[in-house]
């Protein structure tokens, strides 16, 4: 028997069976640093060197997952300059796989855990996978999302095994699969039910398989290898990809090279041999490990999501919290979907409005979802009729009693939410927590209804809440560290994403997103055409532009929220001064009747069963024939008032974190992803180039660009360093 240890992998060699154990020192997980690359490449070596006496190979974790994948650290502290020495790693890399897979031995990798990226990478290598059967593995390749593709063989070998068009989920929507869908994929062969089997199972296999080349072999390493479905020269698949390019751009907009470059990668390496494949896979993913928008996407879906679902923002001394029984008030759009929410977690729902009617109604919701369901067979009618169970609708403020949190979700009035606080909060347990959905009203203000305002917190969902991930939780001046950490943990209960802000007139999400529709607002008023400012936004990569937004959220609540601004600011003795956009959405309100679509139209009519249509009148009424307008201005005026709000907001507390402003910015207010967010937008352009083209648009269009000293003295100190 010899052994050799290296820092992320041991090499053993007994009785003709040569083990690879990943095993990466000071790390949770294995992943492919440089260290490993190194270890790798000499594990290969030593099993060339050992070929006469290995009669198979195994490939096995000592972690509690198989392997996680690429360095990403290591991807972020990449230049574009890095490209010619990225891609002799990744070459590195695969002689390694492939020195090892062409032995002529079999090779069985042991699937104890998940395994994601280059992890699925490495497990391909085995021309035999046994994996443990564990309804919480995960299998695939989530590149494409980080904005990278996979380059360890994975687009070469996926596509080879599954052939061009059912390859395409795996590899460009980085479909995930678990065992029992990767055995019938062809993709795993065996399924054991613990680890301790797996070593076993593979030493059965290499037995059974002595004297049998293809056992040794990959399909696509056999002489009489066709791709199933056929190459692109058959017609049917050439018809396909004569339009696959264009279908792929109508998604990405030409904001995201990742699926572009996949694509190229499959189809490009479906045409030649195997070995010329891997390397036009290599190429692609060097350029794209070396481009900023990868860098953006990685800092923010990795790192920060990590963050955020790791708990950086929670209080850590609080203990852990688990709801029993969570009371709504108000059964509209919100509260309804909210009880959705909760209910389909097993957390027990008093759902109360003013009337029996009104909250049966907001049940009802929970039904319509559920059925849809059921009638598809997604959902078993007894688990949909559970599901149900849990939600009580009532008009009987008593039927909260035993709650421990309440949330009221009623109309943005500060009277009517102090009023429905009075009268609920007692019904709390003891020690419960009362929260606000509120949007925009400040929760130290709304707290002073509660007779215990360092348990009364801000936890304001969007809309639609079954479908949005994100959900705002705001401090105010008296809530306690362990109200935020038991709010952070409801939020999680529900399998969405938590970010604290501290308390703030429009708190981080609204604040920001304010700005947004109403530059839109403003060009509009500039006499900008309305095409052209809703299409620009929609380039740039907002999911929809901003008239649309203001007109889906009402421009009467816009209006609302400023009269109500208006009156909190005289009570100070202060005046608000309203935006050109502020102005130009309350003249459509006020003067022009326009309140937005769920009163019958705003900036767009909605005639019934055909697609909305922007206002004719909007062009005679807004409209100037002689206004000058630059393209890349309206671009960066959509895109550079939200940075720069974000900034204001990370500079005055309101935001604490960038994973907070990142993550918030892209799930709450739509934010294109591929800046990576609001503060990643900044961070990728670097802050001088950022604060000179902010000095640009703000002697042009005005105070909203304007980055202060202070502002870029609070950039400087949060910027994350890898």
């Amino acid at each position: 028997m010899s052994t050799i240890i290296l820092k992320t992998l041991r090499y053993e060699l007994a009785d003709g069976i040569a083990t690879i154990t990943f095993d990466e020192q000071g790390s949770p997980v294995n992943t492919m640093c440089l260290q490993w690359q190194a270890d790798l490449t000499q594990a290969a070596e030593q099993v060339l060197q050992d070929k006469a006496q290995i009669k198979g190979v195994i490939l096995a974790s000592a972690k509690s997952t198989f392997f996680a994948g690429a360095d990403l650290k290591g991807v972020m502290r990449s230049q574009a300059s890095d490209g010619p020495r990225v891609f002799v790693e990744i070459e590195g890399i695969k002689k390694a796989f492939r020195t090892i897979e062409t032995l002529g031995v079999p090779v069985v990798s042991c699937l104890n855990g998940t395994a994601l990226g280059g992890g699925w990478e490495v497990a391909l290598i085995g021309h035999h996978r046994i994996a443990t059967a564990n309804p919480k593995t995960q299998f695939g390749l989530p590149e494409v999302t980080l904005g990278l593709i996979p380059g360890g063989g994975g687009i070469t070998k996926m596509t080879r095994q599954l052939g061009l068009l059912a390859a395409q989920p795996y590899v460009l929507e980085s479909k995930l699969f678990g065992p029992e869908e990767a055995q019938k994929l062809g993709l795993v062969h065996e399924i054991v039910a613990n680890d301790e089997q797996l070593r076993p199972r593979a030493l059965a296999h290499i037995s059974a398989a002595q004297g049998q080349p293809e056992a040794a072999q990959h399909l696509w390493d056999r002489k009489d290898y066709k791709m199933p479905g056929g190459t692109p020269s058959n017609p049917k698949i050439a018809g396909m990809l004569s339009v696959a390019p264009a279908v792929l751009k109508q998604k990405t907009r030409g904001l995201y090279p990742a699926p572009e470059a996949a694509l190229a990668a499959m189809v490009e390496g479906a045409m030649v041999d195997f070995d010329t494949a891997m390397r036009i896979e290599s190429r692609y993913l060097a350029g794209l490990m070396t481009s900023q928008v990868a860098r953006n996407m990685i800092n923010t879906f990795f790192f920060n999501m990590n963050s955020i679902k790791g708990g950086q923002s929670r209080p850590k001394a609080a203990p852990r919290y688990k709801p029993q029984k969570v009371g709504i008030l108000g059964a509209g759009m919100m509260g309804s979907g909210i009880a959705y929410s909760q209910a389909s977690r097993g957390i027990a729902t008093v759902l109360k409005d003013v009337s029996v009617e009104a909250a049966e109604k907001g049940k009802a919701y929970s039904h319509k979802l559920t059925q849809k369901r059921v009638d598809k067979g997604r959902m078993a009618a007894d688990k949909q009729a559970a599901l149900l169970s849990l939600i009580q609708p009532t008009a009987s403020a008593a039927d909260l009693k035993g709650c421990d949190l309440i949330i009221e979700a009623v109309f943005e009035n500060r009277e009517l939410k102090a009023r429905v606080t009075q009268e609920a909060e007692p019904m709390l347990l003891e020690g419960g927590l009362f929260a606000s959905n509120t949007s925009t009203l400040p929760i130290s203000g709304l707290a002073t209804a509660s007779v215990k305002p360092e348990k009364f917190v801000g936890i304001h969902f969007f809309s639609p809440v079954d479908k949005m991930q994100l959900v705002e939780i705001i401090r105010g001046a008296q809530t306690d560290d362990e109200t935020i950490a038991r709010a952070f943990d409801y939020v999680q209960a529900l399998g969405k994403l938590p970010i604290v802000v501290n308390d703030s007139r429009g708190f981080y999400t609204s604040r920001t997103f304010g700005t947004f529709v109403m530059e839109g607002a403003a060009m509009l008023g500039e006499g900008i055409p309305a095409p052209v400012i809703e299409n620009l936004a929609m380039q740039v990569g907002m999911p929809v532009g901003p008239l649309a937004v203001l007109d889906e959220t009402a421009l009467s609540l816009s209006v609302h929220v400023l009269d109500q601004t208006r009156e909190d600011l005289a009570k100070e003795g202060k005046t608000h001064t309203a935006t050109p956009g502020e102005l130009l959405v309350e003249r459509m309100v006020k003067e022009l009747k326009r309140p937005g679509r769920a009163a019958g139209g705003g900036f767009y009519d909605y005639p019934a069963g055909h697609k909305k249509v922007l206002w004719p009148e909007l062009k005679t009424r807004f409209e100037k024939a002689d206004v000058a307008f630059n393209l890349q201005d309206i671009k960066d005026r959509l895109l550079y008032r939200q940075a720069v709000e974000t900034a204001r907001c990370l500079q005055e507390g309101v935001l604490t974190s960038v994973h907070d402003g990142n993550i918030g910015s892209i799930f709450g207010i739509g934010f294109p992803a591929w800046t990576g967010g609001a503060l990643q937008f900044i961070y990728g352009q670097g802050l001088d180039a950022f604060a000179k083209r902010c000095a640009e648009l703000a002697e042009k269009y005005g105070a909203g660009f304007v980055l202060t000293a202070d502002v870029m003295a609070s950039l400087k100190q949060h910027q994350p360093v890898y």
